[in-house]
């Protein structure tokens, strides 16, 4: 994968803290110099640059107005094909199915570590989202501390997490229960889906339990991104 660029100060440190050897450049506003010197002393130990520039210059590495100040190019934490004769076997495995707003995938990933998730599984297809430097923004540098994970073929994915975990769809269906109703007596794989059509047919029919979010108010859902939130809390959270 080539080279591409990470902006933001929480992003970029934790691309630093966690994969210093994959940092090929960094450009930083003259304001941000002072927060900087310890990235740029690990860059000229490896002989690669950093260069201290305007406006004008770091908007056109970072392709955005939205860089923070500081901008770093280097390979992404790159997706790995999901492996179904041997998937990941941790605590808790948080499962995308169709989620098409990069900003929503780095907010989730953003809650995921916030809480202590480690893994996240994303469905490939047209229109889905995947590690980009929207998500990677909006993510303040949670996508460095996941193990990444993706596949075509989310259905069959799931029946092979099916021996080790409990599937758990989240759901606005009859049939959904709350959160404290899920048995915490095996690793669990949480399921969230599409922004406007939620969680496909045939990847629902994969899940054996579904859970939704009590709410009170006039509207019936929350954003994907803030329900992921409400229901890593309930799941990870003391």
């Amino acid at each position: 994968m080539k080279p591409e660029p990470i902006c933001g100060a929480n992003a970029v440190a934790a691309l630093f803290a966690r994969r210093p050897g994959d940092v090929q450049r960094l450009f930083y506003l003259p304001e941000h110099k002072d927060s900087v010197g310890a990235w740029c002393a690990l860059l000229a130990a490896a002989r690669k640059p950093y260069r201290m520039v305007e406006a004008a210059e770091i908007e056109a590495v970072a392709g955005t107005t939205h860089h923070g100040g500081i901008v770093a190019v280097a390979r992404w934490n790159a997706p790995v094909i999901f492996d179904h004769a041997n998937p990941p076997r941790v605590k808790f495995l948080l499962v995308l199915d169709g989620i098409g707003n990069p900003h929503n995938l780095g907010a989730i990933a953003r809650s995921a570590a916030f809480f202590g998730c480690s893994s996240l599984l994303i469905g490939e297809g047209p229109n889905h989202a995947m590690p980009s430097p929207a998500a990677y923004r909006t993510a303040e540098g949670g996508l460095e501390h996941l193990n990444l994970y993706r596949t075509r073929d989310l259905p069959r994915a799931l029946a092979s997490l099916d021996p080790h975990y409990r599937i758990v769809a989240a759901s606005l269906s009859r049939l959904a229960v709350q959160p404290a109703a899920i048995p915490r007596d095996r690793p669990m794989a949480l399921v969230l889906g599409n922004e406007e059509h939620g969680i496909s047919p045939e990847v629902l029919a994969a899940c054996r339990r579904e859970v939704r979010i009590a709410g009170r108010g006039a509207v019936q859902s929350l954003n994907v991104a803030q329900a992921a939130a409400v229901l890593l809390h309930s799941f990870l959270g003391d």
